[in-house]
């Protein structure tokens, strides 16, 4: 029986806490586009990318009207390219400026997969997609890259690392004219999950289906505001409280995504639950720590408010769902928070307090804007840093750095729209040049042996 309360709720939660669908992603496997000459292996990801997702944003827009749930964005994922380089050879940036013309023709507003998986070592195709990620960014709009470089089974590729260190430092250099979008662009992963609909990291994973339809909610002001009308209740009828929302926003997920399937005649694979907050006021991860009790994000207490949060939402999530997947949990990206772009304005919030909270949340050290000369191995250090939280918690953590050319700690990188902008944080000016010199393998942990 249709509960009115609840409809009204949801409309309430629509019209004044920006609860939404921030996006459906359509995943396409291009494993059967690989072919010896470049030029053809193009053409046929062209068509079958155009094929694939000519109805998506249509069926996304008509699915948001006739229902009343805003989606943000539509999507596409595909196969890590460097698997379709290794069949062709040649310049992988042909592949950057495919992948461009397709996401324009289709409308989408990101197209994800110039990737690599490299946690064990370079294979064919690795080495030379990982060179050309900052020209591919900086020639493309739409175009993401995402490399991964560890995980809790193989450990972590430190030359992998100190490679990356490199191309992100790169990346930012040659789209300086831009704001050094190249950079919030990329994103390096330790256990990067293969059903990711969440941008710059999204890949289709070789253990995917051919097409497959995720989808990705939102909604921290939902949670946020429903914690404010709770008062002061303890801990445990917070977490409750969380759960319970968390519950409302992932079934309207399911609903979303289960009607975009059946529309597109497309398997419906995961729901990822995650609370992935934007530079609106209100719509905060930092504002809901704040709601539970703490001055400033930031403050002695964020680490383990977030633990909370992210459990709880896992909890709630995972009763509404059939099939939940990708990061779940709450997403602390700076410049994409208007809570914690305050924090960090303030001094309340360094990179070393992110970096503890990224080992109980979603994902890491998510659009992170630090001095233009910072150096490489400095860039290759954090991301090392990060992996080895992911590699020893089994985790997925990440790293997405822009070094704001010829911005200095204190000045802003302001990108508008859905990316944000954010203070440029200081770092540690000690050197690790020496340690990320070394390369090799940092071992897998013991946690490794399950089987």
């Amino acid at each position: 029986m249709i509960n009115t309360n609840d409809i009204l709720e949801t409309i309430r939660m629509i019209q004044d806490e920006n609860l939404d669908i921030r996006t459906i992603t359509m995943g396409i496997s291009l494993l059967d586009c690989c072919d010896s000459d470049i030029h053809k292996s193009c053409d046929k990801i062209y068509e079958k990318i155009t094929r694939r997702a000519q109805k998506l944003v249509q069926t996304g827009e008509d699915i948001a009207a006739e229902y009343g749930i805003p989606i943000i964005n539509k999507r596409i994922s595909v196969t890590p390219i460097a698997m379709v380089l290794a069949a062709s050879g040649g310049d992988p940036v042909e592949y950057a400026k495919t992948l461009e013309r397709a996401s324009r023709a289709v409308g989408v507003n990101f197209i994800g997969g110039y990737s690599a998986l490299v946690h064990k070592g370079f294979a064919a195709g690795d080495r030379a997609l990982i060179e050309s990620i900052p020209e591919a960014l900086a020639v493309t709009d739409h175009v993401c890259s995402s490399v991964n470089i560890g995980s809790t089974k193989s450990g972590i590729n430190m030359d992998a690392v100190r490679l990356m260190g490199r191309q992100v430092v790169e990346a930012a250099r040659l789209t300086a004219d831009r704001q050094c979008i190249g950079a919030a662009k990329l994103v390096v992963f330790c256990n990067a999950p293969e059903d990711n609909p969440f941008m710059a990291g999204a890949f289709h994973g070789p253990g995917e289906p051919d097409c497959v339809i995720n989808v990705g909610v939102s909604g921290p002001g939902v949670v946020r505001a429903a914690l404010k009308k709770a008062g002061d209740c303890d801990l445990t009828e917070v977490a409750n409280i969380i759960k319970r929302t968390a519950f409302k926003i992932t079934r309207m997920g399911q609903l979303v995504g289960t009607e975009a399937s059946r529309r597109l005649d497309v398997p419906f694979g995961i729901v990822d639950l995650s609370l992935a907050p934007t530079p609106e006021i209100g719509d905060s991860v930092a504002y809901i720590l704040e709601a539970m009790g703490l001055e400033k994000c930031g403050a002695h207490g964020t680490t383990a408010a977030l633990a909370l949060l992210n459990d709880a939402v896992k909890k709630g999530g995972v009763m509404a769902s059939s099939h939940v997947g990708g990061l779940s949990g709450a997403f602390i990206p700076v410049t994409e928070d208007a809570g914690m772009i305050a924090a960090s304005r303030c001094g309340a919030l360094r990179i070393e307090k992110l970096e503890a909270m990224t080992a109980v949340c979603s994902v890491g050290l998510d659009m992170i804007v630090v001095p233009g000369d910072t150096p490489p191995e400095v860039i290759s250090a954090i991301i090392a840093d990060e992996a080895a939280i992911g590699m020893v918690n089994s985790k997925t953590t990440a790293v997405r750095l822009i070094p704001a050319i010829g911005k200095k700690e204190g000045e802003e990188l302001d990108f508008g729209g859905l990316l944000g902008f954010g203070p440029v944080m200081a770092l540690n000016p000690n050197s690790p040049a020496r340690f990320i010199a070394r390369g090799g393998r940092i071992p897998a942990p013991l946690q490794s042996l399950k089987n």
